[in-house]
């Protein structure tokens, strides 16, 4: 199977369930999700800066890595940190992207 199919399928199912699940659940979630949100923010940092670094010596354009740390990474992390007493705004962000990641990955699923 070819890896761009399996990383669209990957956003599409896990982090986009991921993200439907922590958005619409809120405070009522299994309390070792806040610390896979935590480890998966910084693995997205850590992940995309070395993207960054490739795609810039190859001459790309790394947009989409940049989004990724600057609006993604943060937005979990700071969930995985505040646990329960994130305020519902930050639920609410989440719950975009998860519609966002899946409407994204499908439309180009479907389309590429």
């Amino acid at each position: 199977m070819n890896t761009i199919i399996l990383v669209h399928l990957f956003h599409i199912f896990l982090i986009g369930g991921l993200f439907l699940y922590v958005g619409i659940g809120r405070n009522n979630i299994y309390n070792f999700i806040y610390n896979i949100l935590l480890i998966l923010g910084v693995f997205i940092i850590i992940y995309h800066l070395y993207k960054i670094y490739i795609k810039l010596k190859d001459g790309k354009n790394p947009w989409i890595n940049y989004f990724h740390i600057i609006l993604v990474a943060p937005l979990i992390i700071y969930i995985g940190i505040n646990r329960e007493k994130t305020e519902r705004f930050y639920y609410e962000l989440l719950l975009m992207l998860a519609f966002a990641d899946i409407g994204y990955h499908t439309y180009y699923l479907i389309y590429s």
